[in-house]
């Protein structure tokens, strides 16, 4: 078995604003920095010694990478970007449908599907537990995008223990090599 931690970025400045952030970026806030290193010293207490470092291209998980995890090498990949909500981009969250109507919403205004966010996300953690060298793997991605994880795992639901994933909370998922198969395992809350 391989693990995989999937790590939610730090508190931005949409965040705050309750603006709708999929593929648009913008920075941590004071908050989120401070945060971000507050939780980079719970990782240096955690139980486990990663093998490899990911993280999403976005500039929000870049900086919570290099924050939580200083001086050490990652890989960016494009594939652990956060969901995009197309025309909905920058604008007021108020402005959404309820999550349950989420899943296929915003493809019709340019955005992707939370089908197409799970096998992204779910291609890519495959092929990066596929490498011979890795046995634990930590990865800094987005809120919406490890959802979609959880709920392609869980046959489109949200287990009700799992409710509410905040800043810089972790997902811990197993890998079983012999049938390529990921599991959730737990929810862990670094702050």
């Amino acid at each position: 078995m391989k693990n995989i931690y999937l790590m939610r970025h730090g508190e931005t400045l949409f965040n705050v604003q309750g603006r709708t952030q999929g593929w648009c970026d913008s920075p941590l806030t004071e908050k989120g920095i401070a945060d971000a290193k507050r939780a980079g010293e719970f990782m240096k207490n955690f139980s486990v010694k990663f093998d490899h470092f990911y993280s999403s291209t976005q500039e929000r998980a870049c900086d919570t990478m290099e924050l939580v995890f200083p001086n050490i090498s990652y890989e960016r990949l494009k594939a652990l970007k956060e969901m995009n909500f197309g025309q909905f981009e920058g604008h007021p969250q108020y402005l959404e449908v309820d999550n349950e109507q989420k899943g296929t919403f915003f493809a019709q205004f340019g955005g992707e599907t939370r089908v197409q966010v799970a096998e992204r996300m779910m291609g890519a953690l495959t092929r990066i537990c596929q490498q011979a060298d890795t046995q634990n793997i930590f990865c800094v991605s987005h809120g919406a995008a490890m959802w979609a994880v959880v709920r392609r795992i869980y046959d489109n639901q949200v287990p009700a223990h799992l409710k509410g994933l905040h800043n810089l909370d972790m997902l811990h998922f197993t890998f079983d090599e012999s049938t390529d198969e990921i599991k959730f395992e737990e929810l862990l809350r670094t702050l």
